[in-house]
């Protein structure tokens, strides 16, 4: 009994642990990745609980209620967190009632794993939804040659392949207007900003994202990860057009800087009210996050949302088909920053940079 009540209050006190750390305003990797697995956090928490208060005697002693109260309180803020992105909550996307029309932009995302060699599954998959434009992350030249056929069908094209993990592959059937390639942050992480022209002729903008996410492999904090979101949400706040946000973006639907840009750009997330969507990891459920996402402006209404079959990569792809239609834009609520997340994010920005360039500067003295 007495091991079984060490490992109970190991196992709560890493709860509690997770829970409290991104409270913490620091980029540290150690305190970000404490907003990763609420969800798992939370099944920990109330697993904890229930073994603790059918396994020890009564009555408790206050520092046993106390940590029992703890663990609970943990798993139940944990669940408040991921709350909006169950079914039971409020939609922040209206389902569209229109069928697909020349208005209508499906969108197929994919982080292909860039040591996957299943590139035919892929084109399988792209025979059997037909999006309308593909966006492939983590593609080297081996990926971009192999999955070249899709260029048959998809014409227009921005292609940067990467040995480093970042490159990143854009194919289209409608007109892109205005490619560019960008270095927003960090000189070896790209993203792609276009103008996307539906049949019907109407321009969305396009932003393809997929930054450097804070883990010990890649990197040891998230800021550069946080100041690209928000850069990018800045400058979609500075435009009032048809706006999609398309990508890997190594973070969680609930994060504090996913949800800051949001209201930075006061762009929606379709999957608020629907469900989770976790796309990473693929092989293993226990650790499955939503890290694939695609937010959008008040002018569309969503047609159809899926998290498709896994084809080898760590992630699963994620299709997602969206209606610009009109009084959409009266239909939704934007989220709105106040004044102080906007300095918030300035300062985000203005720091990362700093940081950087203060690193480059040590490099280039040594």
């Amino acid at each position: 009994m007495f091991i079984l009540q060490i490992a109970l209050y190991t196992i709560g006190a890493l709860a509690i642990i997770l829970t409290i750390l991104p409270f913490l305003k620091f980029g540290m990797w150690w305190i970000r990745i404490g907003e990763f697995p609420r969800l798992q956090i939370a099944f920990i928490g109330l697993a904890t609980a229930i073994t603790f208060v059918l396994t020890q005697p009564f009555p408790l002693r206050p520092i046993d209620t106390v940590f029992l109260i703890s663990v609970i309180a943990c798993a139940i803020y944990q669940l408040y967190c991921v709350l909006p992105y169950l079914p039971v909550y409020p939609k922040q996307v209206e389902t569209s009632r229109s069928a697909a029309s020349e208005n209508t932009i499906r969108l197929l995302i994919f982080n292909v794993f860039m040591e996957n060699r299943q590139s035919e599954k892929l084109l399988q998959l792209v025979e059997q939804v037909n999006p309308d434009v593909i966006l492939l992350a983590e593609t080297d030249k081996r990926w971009v040659r192999e999955v070249a056929a899709i260029e048959k069908k998809y014409p227009h094209t921005v292609l940067y392949p990467l040995d480093n993990a970042y490159g990143m592959a854009l194919y289209s059937r409608f007109e892109l207007e205005n490619p560019k390639l960008n270095f927003f942050i960090e000189e070896d992480i790209p993203s792609i900003i276009t103008g996307v022209k539906l049949k019907s002729g109407v321009s969305v903008n396009l932003f393809c994202l997929h930054p450097r996410p804070p883990v010990p492999t890649e990197s040891i904090r998230s800021n550069e990860r946080d100041a690209e979101l928000l850069y990018v949400g800045r400058m979609i706040n500075e435009q009032d057009a048809p706006t999609i946000t398309a990508g890997d973006l190594n973070d969680v639907a609930w994060s504090r800087t996913t949800k800051l840009f949001q209201k930075i750009s006061g762009l929606l997330d379709p999957r608020i009210g629907r469900g989770l969507y976790s796309s990473f990891h693929a092989h293993y459920p226990i650790i499955r996050f939503p890290l694939d996402h695609v937010f959008h402006s008040k002018h569309f209404r969503l047609a159809e949302l899926r998290r498709l079959p896994s084809i080898g990569s760590d992630h699963f792809p994620i299709l997602i088909a969206l209606n610009y239609e009109k009084g959409a834009e009266h239909a939704h609520e934007e989220p709105v920053a106040t004044p102080e997340e906007e300095k918030e994010a300035v300062e985000t920005i203005a720091e990362t940079l700093e940081m950087i360039e203060e690193e480059d500067s040590e490099e280039n003295k040594t």
